[in-house]
Order: structure tokens, then sequence, then C-alpha cells
């Protein structure tokens, strides 16, 4: 399984996510009307790493935090060969004008953030919705999206496949590059 290339350990994730909370309180200031939602699954462990390091370290307090699910509005839903799983939505607040931060580990085609605006637009009509990824991977992009915030872009063929690893899920914190994704297995 080790066979990806190492483009971020764990001192340089923590050193990525740290740059990523200073940009958000440079846009952001204080965070009033400002709320960051992580997209199942993945973008959910970079956004609650953001939200704890933004509390802990930096003394930002009392965001408004989300997790969304867009399984069924992918535009492979019904193109699967087994049924997709969906995970759970937890938003207790409305969207309506406000500042939000979407979170995702990797961005690649777009499709992913496609869905979750479709998704998002459940919870009210944001005033302003902006991108934040670990990894940007730039070329092969399908859809008009651009990060705002990124920790690291990466240019690479269509076959590669990035992973960010978490601690929680898989036991250490770092991004891998593979040649192609059935290298992962």
């Amino acid at each position: 399984m080790d066979k990806g290339r190492l483009l971020l350990d764990r001192e340089r994730m923590a050193l990525t996510i740290d740059r990523l909370c200073y940009q958000l309180i440079e846009e952001f200031d204080d965070f009033s009307n400002t709320c960051i939602i992580g997209i199942q699954q993945r973008g959910v462990l970079l956004a609650e790493r953001i939200l704890h390091r933004l509390d802990e370290a930096m003394g930002v307090k009392n965001i408004e935090f989300g997790k969304l699910d867009i399984t069924f509005y992918r535009d492979d839903f019904r193109r699967r060969d087994k049924p997709l799983e969906a995970s759970a939505t937890n938003i207790d607040f409305l969207v309506e004008n406000k500042n939000v931060i979407l979170v995702d580990d990797v961005l690649y085609t777009g499709r992913t953030v496609s869905a979750a605006l479709a998704a998002l637009n459940h919870y009210g009509r944001p005033g302003k919705v902006e991108l934040l990824v670990m990894v940007d991977r730039r070329f092969n992009r399908h859809l008009p999206v651009k990060s705002t915030f990124r920790g690291l872009r990466v240019d690479s063929l269509d076959e590669a496949y990035v992973r960010v690893e978490w601690a929680e899920s898989e036991g250490q914190d770092r991004v891998l590059l593979f040649g192609h994704k059935k290298d992962m297995d």
C-alpha cells in the first residue's frame, strides 16, 4: 500500500493546515456571517482539523460548522454497479446570505463540488461560496471549478491518483501520489 510517492508528511500537512487557517483569518476575520461546511466524508476530516486549529491555536471560536452529504446529487449516482452508501448531512443552520467555505480533500474534475453546490441550495442561498482543498489537481478539470484556498497544487497525469490520509481514518497524516488507482492496493 505504500507504493505511492509521498507529497506531504505529517509535519508538512500540519504546516499547510496552519497556513490555510491564517488565510481564512485574513479573509474572514472573526467569521461573523461565515460558516464552514465539509463535504462528506473526506472533506469533513479536513474541515474538522481546520476548526480545531482555528480554535486551539488561533483563538477563533464559535464558527458555524456543517457536514454535507452529496451522494444523491452526484451525476454518476445511477451509473454505479453497486448502490452508494450515503453519509449523514448535519447542517443545523441556514446559509442564506452567508459566506460559505466549502471544504474537500482533493479537487480533481469538479464534479464533487458541483454536486455539493446543488445539495447546499437546500439550506438557503449563500452570499458567497469559496472552496478550500488540501490538494488541487490542476489538470483534467471537467467543470469550471477553481479552489480559493489550497494546500498543495499537483500537476499529474489523468491516470494518477492523489490520496489524502488522516490519522483518524488511516492511522497517519500524509498525502500520496500514485501512478494509477490500482497501485494503491
